[in-house]
């Protein structure tokens, strides 16, 4: 299997360098002309996509009892994440499915030319990610992609070959999540197999986007908590402490609840209460809030809360992203009152998690969601199956992730007001519904596996006590 995977891969590295470059066509970003994709860029693109999926493929594949299972997963994920990445890259999709990757690529492009001097790029980058933490802007976007420029010059494709990687890698860490909670290799290799090739998830995850490193850091970030639940490691809290620190790079207000949701898991306790488990919870809360101090982020939360947690802001925000497109809705909400906001939840959380529904399916990029969008209405009644095992019998243990969903989904629901926007950051909740499906899936089918062996013992024992009559002769015909 494995040399099949390579053979497959090193043919598509063969197909984008030699294709690639005849399919494009030529056409302009918002900012110019863009970089056309050429023999060199796909050359460099490949090789850095290689470079960097070997060095996750080593880190992967140390995990000892199912490394090999999570490698495969990883490697068949990235391949389908390089071939829809590079078919938008060629096809020039990246306005049709998301055309904030050509402002990335631009300010990223500005920022490696003001690391080399140039102050014009500097004051343009400043202007746009601001001086400090306190910014709303995607800062963090914008030196990743400064950074891969900076190895392999401006080259978009090499972008999304990278957000590919960490989007195939955050398969082996839901899988790692569901295993270290439920101790179940079944429900893990679900729940991983779902994250790997849900569409949408393919999709986010191959595009020049940040929605790749964010859904990638908080299921790292998960990851580390739940370890730190059951062992004290150096190693891991210093995980924690990168993946949180990553998302307030990427995504600033989902950093404020996936710590409110860290911290009240282990306020409430990953395991079974102790002397030695609260030494340790205590430990890792205290150098989780050193280690931010130490970064600066407590100087800037005020600001940031005080100029963008008022809920007249988030109003403003709401309705011109209902207004703005022909799949905005709630248009009447009003969310600048506390009863106002707590009104909308219904209603945001049913375009949160359904949406786009049948009868809204009036476009191309929407209809594009219909085949998944029935594969996700099937298996909500399995979500709700795993989150009511998980609250029952797994509710320490799940906390992080229970805490983190119930209040990412509530904030989405207050102030999502566009179909689109709601559709594609669910994909920041669906790694972790899918560990809840996964869960209500194998519930059901040990049942159904129970149910069966029972109904074999019965037959067997009835069989026992009372063997089949077996006659010969006339008699058989009387």
């Amino acid at each position: 299997m494995n040399g099949v995977i390579t053979f497959l891969a090193l043919v598509l590295g063969v197909m984008i360098i030699l294709f690639a470059p005849v399919l494009w066509a030529p056409y302009l970003s918002p900012f110019g002309p863009a970089q056309a994709v050429t023999v060199d860029l796909c050359v460099r693109a490949v090789l850095f996509c290689a470079v960097m999926a070997f060095v996750a493929g080593v880190i992967i594949r140390r995990e000892k009892t199912d490394g090999r299972f999570l490698l495969r997963l990883f490697l068949l994920g990235l391949l389908a994440r390089v071939v829809i990445g590079t078919s938008i890259c060629v096809f020039n999709g990246q306005d049709f499915f998301g055309g904030d990757a050509w402002t990335y690529d631009y300010y990223g492009f500005q920022q490696t030319l003001s690391w080399a001097g140039d102050r014009a790029a500097a004051r343009e980058v400043r202007l746009f990610v601001g001086t400090s933490f306190a910014s709303a802007a995607a800062w963090g976007m914008v030196y990743l992609v400064a950074g891969i420029y900076g190895i392999v010059g401006r080259n978009m494709l090499a972008v999304q070959f990278f957000n590919g990687i960490l989007g195939a890698a955050t398969a082996p860490v839901i899988f790692l999540c569901a295993r270290e909670v439920f101790h179940n290799k079944r429900v893990a290799a679900i729940a991983g197999i779902a994250v790997a090739f849900y569409p949408s998830l393919v999709l986010w995850s191959s595009q020049g986007l940040k929605d790749a490193t964010i859904v990638f850091s908080l299921a790292l970030a998960i990851l580390a908590a739940l370890k730190l639940g059951n062992k004290f490691s150096v190693a891991y809290l210093a995980l924690l402490v990168v993946a949180l620190f990553c998302v307030l790079a990427f995504r600033f207000y989902v950093f404020y609840m996936i710590v409110a949701a860290i911290l009240g898991a282990f306020a409430m306790g990953l395991t079974k209460a102790n002397a030695q488990s609260f030494a340790r919870q205590f430990v890792v809360v205290a150098m989780i809030g050193l280690a931010f101090t130490y970064l600066g982020v407590t100087r800037y939360a005020n600001a940031q809360i005080e100029h963008y947690g008022n809920l007249e802001r988030m109003q403003r925000s709401r309705l011109d992203a209902a207004k703005s497109a022909e799949s905005g809705f709630g248009r009447d909400v009003d969310v600048s009152t506390a009863s106002g906001a707590l009104s909308s939840i219904p209603l945001g959380v049913l375009y949160l998690l359904f949406a786009p529904f049948p009868w809204q399916l009036g476009s191309l990029r929407q209809m594009l969601t219909l085949p998944e969008m029935i594969v996700w209405w099937a298996s909500f009644p399995l979500l709700v199956l795993g989150i009511w095992f998980s609250i029952r019998y797994r509710l320490r243990q799940m906390a992080p992730i229970l805490i983190f969903t119930s209040m990412l989904t509530l904030s989405y629901s207050i102030f999502q007001g566009n179909v689109g926007t709601a559709y594609r950051q669910r994909a920041q909740l669906l790694v972790f519904y899918f560990i809840f499906v996964a869960v209500g899936g194998v519930l059901l089918k040990e049942k159904r596996e129970e149910k069966r062996r029972r109904a074999a013992e019965e037959l067997r024992e009835a069989r026992r006590f009372n063997p089949p009559m077996i006659t010969t002769g006339p008699e058989q015909h009387a």
